[in-house]
């Protein structure tokens, strides 16, 4: 077996059916959280008798290393830890620490609930962590506790967010999924507090991701609706995407005061640009988030495989990808059995 984690990257660029390149690898190192949100991980499915995935069943630090190794290969430069909540996860930093030897991951980061940030975050940033995303869907503990159904404080999570600046875990981006009747209130309250801040708030439409959720159409408040409702008292202008695959529209303020991102992915999809991958916390690899299977790579990895065979085998599930979920919602769409956010990670 190869040194994964240090073997060189080919120069080949890796396209799919749609001619997308892969260059995004999002990792998901455990199905838990210590949250129930109501658009992730709803209570009433996810409550004290579900069945979480057995240890000896989650990849190893090892083997998520190896597996990121190779992805470079294909073109992967960036990659994301998530969960479930990825800080949950003990020593956590060790895996931080082997990927960041791979010269060729360029940008590694991480997306939480930041419940546990402040006791992780300068351990995290002196294992190489570039920086963080941090979700929080509200600034006031009734909405925020509704959302989150934990009674999980506002003001333990803006200390997380403290003490990643303070340990160089920036510039820090904010999530914040919208479901209409729950929370849209709270979103003229974030952007004004955000504003002249070094934070950017990502304002994401609520996503039918899984089935657990209950999620509707009418649930969802537009990203044109929360545009407008910012730029009525702040005016925002279009800023151009710095990159292919960047998933937010982003605007800046007239004034200087920062920017905001839109998530749009139910009325603005943007599949035609999509470069990420996906993998679950027991080893399986989806390409899109909305998928309802993945593909098997624990087995693989756990056998007498080479780093070679494994290698062909991402290259040609990537090179076979068709995947347009977004592109494609309608009626037809409705009642599939996709993969829980949990499980995938968002």
């Amino acid at each position: 077996m190869t040194d994964s984690a240090s073997s060189p990257t080919t120069t080949a660029v890796t396209l799919d059916t749609r001619g997308r390149p892969l260059r995004d690898l999002r990792i998901s190192v455990t199905d838990r959280c210590n949250f129930r949100c109501v658009y992730c991980m709803p209570r009433d499915t996810f409550g004290p008798d579900h069945a979480f995935l057995p240890r000896q069943e989650i990849l190893t630090f090892e083997e998520i290393a190896r597996l990121a190794g190779l992805f470079t290969r294909l073109g992967v430069t960036k990659v994301r830890l998530t969960g479930g909540e990825p800080l949950v996860r003990r020593d956590l930093e060790t895996l931080v620490a082997m990927l960041r030897s791979n010269p060729a991951i360029t940008d590694l980061t991480l997306t939480t609930n930041g419940s546990l940030l402040a006791r992780h975050a300068r351990t995290l940033a002196g294992a190489g962590l570039s920086r963080v995303t941090i979700s929080l869907d509200a600034l006031d503990d009734p909405t925020f506790g509704r959302m989150n159904d934990a009674r999980f404080p506002v003001a333990q999570v803006m200390e997380g967010m403290r003490a990643a600046e303070g340990a160089g875990l920036g510039p820090i981006k904010v999530n914040m999924v919208v479901k209409r009747g729950w929370n849209e209130a709270a979103v003229l309250p974030m952007a004004r507090h955000f504003r002249w801040s070094d934070q950017s708030v990502r304002f994401i439409e609520y996503m039918d991701v899984g089935h657990s959720n209950g999620w509707r159409l009418d649930d969802v408040v537009p990203a044109s609706e929360i545009l407008a409702m910012i730029s009525a008292e702040f005016p925002l202008e279009p800023m151009a995407p710095t990159e292919r695959g960047e998933v937010a529209r982003r605007y800046r303020y007239t004034d200087g005061a920062g920017e905001i991102g839109l998530i749009a992915s139910v009325t603005q999809p943007f599949c035609g640009d999509c470069v990420r991958a996906r993998i679950s916390a027991d080893g399986k690899l989806f390409t899109c988030l909305f998928a309802v299977a993945g593909h098997d790579l624990r087995s693989l990895v756990r056998s007498d495989a080479s780093d070679e065979e494994i290698e062909a085998r991402l290259r040609r599930v990537w090179n076979l990808r068709d995947d347009r979920y977004s592109e494609l919602r309608s009626a037809e769409t409705v009642g599939l059995p996709k993969v829980e956010m949990s499980y995938i990670g968002g």
